[in-house]
């Protein structure tokens, strides 16, 4: 599992967490402090936690991310967070593109451009979610659907510091199903050479990340895949214990 790109392995929460949920963030971040050694490790909990979370990672090695954002700044949008609003609240990250967003909230790939640039406006690592539907992949057009995705939903300018792209094949969230490490190798080359394709130099040291049914009994060999730099993990995430044995894969 050696690379030159940090490994990255971030919670996706989705809708699940209250304010007794912290009990899970106190375990994350009195394990943290070892496994920072060797990786990143990102909390993105619900709007709701954010401030509270962040103020309790204060000074841990824990990052904690939010699940989306809006594109404007401000503005009369009831019920949306703009990416200073996020900022605001301590975040430092935030995921864009989820298929959970592209799919429920009809969000186009210029839309989730316009949320990265927001995210990189507000000085926020933008983390962009590609990935195939069962539909796509069944029609063998996985790797058009990635490329596309990529294309228009990626700004200029992207850097190691300000993007981390994730794929997640729609079809293995949440169902328990993984593709073979070849097929994640594959996919994963085929983002890595775009990337360098579009960025150069800058390309081949934004970090992928794998997502999709991650689970400590399939960590170790998903992360040790080439081109993987951690995960982008979601139910598993919501249990510290779940979620630290992802993150001690690069161990």
């Amino acid at each position: 599992m050696a690379s030159a790109r940090r490994p990255l392995v971030a919670g996706n929460w989705k809708m699940n967490g209250l304010q007794r949920s912290v009990a899970e963030l106190a375990k994350i971040i009195a394990a943290g402090g070892e496994l920072a050694a060797r990786l990143d490790i990102a909390v993105c909990p619900p709007a709701t936690l954010i401030a509270d979370f962040a103020a309790r990672a204060r000074g841990s090695k824990i990052m904690i991310g939010a699940q989306d954002c809006h594109a404007e700044p401000s503005g009369a949008f009831t019920g949306d967070i703009s990416a200073e609003m996020l900022k605001d609240s301590g975040a430092q990250a935030v995921i864009v593109g989820h298929s959970e967003r592209r799919s429920l909230h009809s969000e186009t790939d210029a839309a989730v451009r316009a949320k990265a640039l927001a995210a990189w406006r507000a000085g926020l690592i933008a983390i962009v979610c590609v990935g195939e539907t069962d539909a796509e992949r069944s029609d063998g057009r996985t790797n058009a659907v990635v490329r596309r995705q990529m294309d228009g939903s990626l700004p200029d300018g992207a850097t190691a510091e300000n993007l981390v792209v994730a794929y997640e094949p729609v079809w293995a969230i949440g169902t328990g199903l993984t593709p073979t490490p070849a097929d994640v190798a594959e996919i994963h080359g085929i983002i890595r050479a775009r990337l360098g394709e579009r960025y150069g130099a800058a390309g081949q040291g934004v970090r992928i990340l794998y997502g999709g049914s991650v689970k400590p009994a399939n960590a170790r060999e998903l992360m040790g895949v080439a081109n993987v730099d951690g995960a982008l993990v979601g139910g598993a995430s919501l249990k510290a214990e779940e979620f630290l044995a992802i993150a001690g894969a690069y161990r």
